[in-house]
């Protein structure tokens, strides 16, 4: 169940990392719920979250992230994003600071090491939510009018360049990412995930997959409206 007392996010304010959380995060226009726990009861993990917020508050962004590796290396890498998140806090265009940020994020990791993530950034005033995805699993958008879940998927565009597209973060610096703009209205969900959901087993033993959760997003959220649990005031992730 989402906390009854979110947190309230500063402008400048980077917030997050890779150690358990359940929480959520209160922002203009935008509720955001938080939940990780790592593998095996550990203190922290590979999946990684940060929201930061721009001096003016209007524009929120978002990640999720799965970092490649164990241990103390990927808590290394978990800094490392989140310095780079707050480098390009107030950068408004979202496919150039994505790139930026993995040319960055390429620089400043060792050989090896590197992360599929999602990345997002939300305009507060319009409701304007561009997303684009580092070799992650697709991000699921529920629309309240609809009552709906659809994956979230960018446009295929012919680059003529013939570049690398979406990759994970760190692995090629000349990387472009395809972006997806889409318009959040009330009550509109969208869930970014990492793989930890679609590798779960079934009570069959089959790998739950991304239909899997699809279907049980659809059998959980009607009931969560209905309880309040999620309401109606404002837009989610």
């Amino acid at each position: 169940m989402p906390p009854t007392t979110p947190i309230s996010l500063q402008c400048m304010e980077v917030w997050g990392g890779n150690r358990a959380v359940d929480n959520g995060v209160a922002m203009p226009g935008l509720d955001v719920f938080v939940h990780a726990r790592p593998h095996e009861g550990h203190e922290s993990g590979g999946d990684v979250h940060y929201l930061s917020s721009c001096a003016t508050g209007r524009i929120t962004r978002l990640m999720v992230a799965d970092v490649a590796g164990h241990g103390q290396s990927v808590s290394e890498t978990a800094l490392v994003l989140r310095g780079l998140m707050r480098r390009f806090i107030n950068h408004l265009d979202q496919q150039k600071a994505v790139e930026q940020l993995n040319h960055e994020f390429s620089k400043h990791t060792h050989a090896g090491r590197f992360a599929t993530a999602v990345l997002g950034t939300y305009w507060g005033p319009t409701g304007q939510l561009c997303l684009c995805n580092a070799g992650h699993p697709r991000p699921l958008w529920y629309r309240a009018k609809t009552k709906l879940w659809e994956p979230m998927e960018p446009p295929h565009v012919a680059d003529d360049s013939d570049g690398p597209q979406d990759v994970p973060l760190g692995i090629l610096e000349s990387t472009t990412y395809r972006q997806l703009g889409v318009r959040l209205k009330r009550g509109d969900l969208v869930l970014l995930y990492t793989d930890s959901l679609t590798e779960a087993r079934t009570a069959a033993g089959d790998l739950l997959g991304e239909q899997g959760l699809v279907d049980l997003l659809k059998q959980n959220v009607d009931d969560a409206h209905a309880s309040g649990v999620l309401g109606e005031h404002g837009r989610g992730t």
